[in-house]
Parts: structure tokens; C-alpha cells; sequence
């Protein structure tokens, strides 16, 4: 498939996400809640590790050994939130898109009850990502640019091959190594190695930001600055929530189309053609 066709298979999945997600706008709470519980549950962790060494978080660096296996503790705890919260509300998301691909009604609290019921999984790869990520962050924190750039194509692999771990601890009962394994097999066998749909999230999510960069800045520049960031700083947080939807929703149907169950609103060919199987 030439990189025109796989832009053209992109674009055209990425407009069918949107579709789903016009269709469900109460899907776009999720990523609502995600955000907001991230920055409530991390306000709260910054506060009680700082009122832990006293409001003086300098303290924390006062010996070598003893501040580093803290500092990367903490670290630690930051990942199994990130990954808990976000797992959560992304499975809540792929559930209802699930319903709605059945024809099944689609609430917000049907897919937070879904999560729920697999909160146990949920924590489990959460603690399981978050210790890959505490590893990779500690190698690239003491190593040269050899390192840095080792640990940056991991980063890549990993991101790649975790593509269907959320649907698959939702769906699969299997713990995080096994779901890990699942996801790894899944694009491997199936799709390949280049994920063509991003070239359409990317070009949508690039469009949004020039759209709102213009009116941002005439308001800044012409009437107020604040007004200006103002409207940048909405505008922007508008255009991740929504791409952060749509591409979820994207995810529970490649993942039910790699499992065998074709969905609506979605041509099979073009996801089948969005990865080139390996020759």
C-alpha cells in the first residue's frame, strides 16, 4: 500500500470515529473525568508529599542513595495514578463504544459500572506500566544520549505494542503480562507495524490548532493578551478531549474488527488496510 492509499485509509477512519463520537456526544465526558480526576488526585499527591517533608520539598534531596530510591518512588506513584485513571476512563469509553456497536443503549454510567467491575485488572496493569516506566525514566535519567535514544525507541515499541491492552484486560480476563503479550500478538500477526490512522488524527488535530491559532491571536494581539491565551488555553484543552475520544473510540473498533466482529459505521477494508501485514 502506497503512503497515499494508507493516508487516504487514515483520514477516512479517523472522519468515522468522529462520526461515532457526534452520534454519542456523551462520550466525550471521559475524557472529562479523566482529566479532571488526574489533576485532583495529583494535586492531592503533590500536597501530602509535601506535607510529609514539611512544605519543604528541598529536604527530599538532602542525601544521595536515600533521595534517589525517593525520588524514583515517587515517580512510581506518579505512573500507577497516570495509568490507573486514564485506564479506567478509556475503558469506560471503548464499553460504551462497544454498546453502541452492538446497538445496545450507550450511557456514561454503564461504561463507569463496566470499569468498575474490572477495577482489579485495572490496577494490576497500571502497576505493571507504571514499573516499565519508572525503569525507562531511571535509565534515560543516568545514562549518556546513547541511552536517552535507547530508551526513546522503547518508548515507541511500547506505545505500539500496548495499542489493545485496554480492550483486552476489558474483554480477555488476563492479567497484565498476559495482556501485555495479547496486544503485542494481536498487531504483530495481524496488522504490522505502522499505524496509518495517526496521519488522519494527526492532520485533524494540526487543522483544529491553526484554526484556533488565528482567532487567538487577533484577540490577543488586538483587544487583550489575556483574552488571547485565554481562548488558546480552552480552545486547546477542547481539541485534546476530543481527539482523545475519537481515537478511543477508534481503538474498541480495530480491536473488535482484529477479533473477528465487523463493526458499523466503519469500512472493514480500510482497517484492514491501515497496517500492511509483514512479508
Amino acid at each position: 500500500m502506497s503512503f497515499f492509499d494508507r493516508l487516504s485509509n487514515g483520514w477516512s477512519i479517523t472522519m468515522s470515529s468522529f462520526k461515532v463520537l457526534r452520534a454519542n456526544k456523551q462520550l466525550i465526558v471521559f475524557p472529562l473525568l479523566s482529566g479532571a480526576s488526574l489533576l485532583l488526585v495529583m494535586a492531592s499527591f503533590v500536597v501530602a508529599v509535601l506535607a510529609a517533608f514539611g512544605w519543604d520539598f528541598g529536604t527530599i534531596e538532602e542525601d544521595g542513595a536515600g533521595s534517589m530510591v525517593l525520588n524514583y518512588g515517587l515517580v512510581f506513584c506518579f505512573y500507577v495514578i497516570n495509568y490507573f485513571v486514564i485506564t479506567f476512563f478509556n475503558m469506560a469509553l471503548i464499553h460504551c463504544a462497544r454498546l453502541y456497536f452492538h446497538g445496545e443503549e450507550v450511557t456514561v454510567s454503564a461504561g463507569l459500572r463496566f470499569s468498575a467491575s474490572r477495577i482489579g485488572s485495572i490496577f494490576s496493569w497500571a502497576l505493571f506500566a507504571a514499573t516499565v516506566g519508572t525503569i525507562l525514566r531511571a535509565i534515560q535519567e543516568n545514562t549518556g544520549i546513547i541511552g536517552k535514544i535507547i530508551t526513546g525507541l522503547i518508548g515507541i515499541v511500547w506505545s505500539i505494542t500496548t495499542f489493545f491492552v485496554v480492550p483486552v484486560i476489558a474483554y480477555e480476563n488476563c492479567g497484565p503480562i498476559d495482556a501485555f503479550r495479547r496486544s503485542s500478538r494481536l498487531m504483530r500477526e495481524k496488522w504490522g507495524e505502522s499505524l496509518g490512522s495517526r496521519i488522519g488524527f494527526g492532520v485533524i488535530n494540526l487543522l483544529a490548532i491553526l484554526l484556533l491559532a488565528v482567532p487567538a491571536f487577533i484577540l490577543g494581539a488586538f483587544v487583550h493578551w489575556a483574552l488571547g491565551v485565554a481562548l488558546g488555553v480552552l480552545g486547546l484543552f477542547a481539541i485534546m478531549t476530543i481527539m482523545s475520544a475519537a481515537q478511543t473510540i477508534f481503538i474498541a473498533a480495530v480491536y473488535h474488527n482484529v477479533t473477528g466482529t465487523p463493526v458499523q459505521h466503519f469500512d472493514q477494508q480500510l482497517i484492514d488496510g491501515l497496517f500492511e501485514p509483514k512479508k
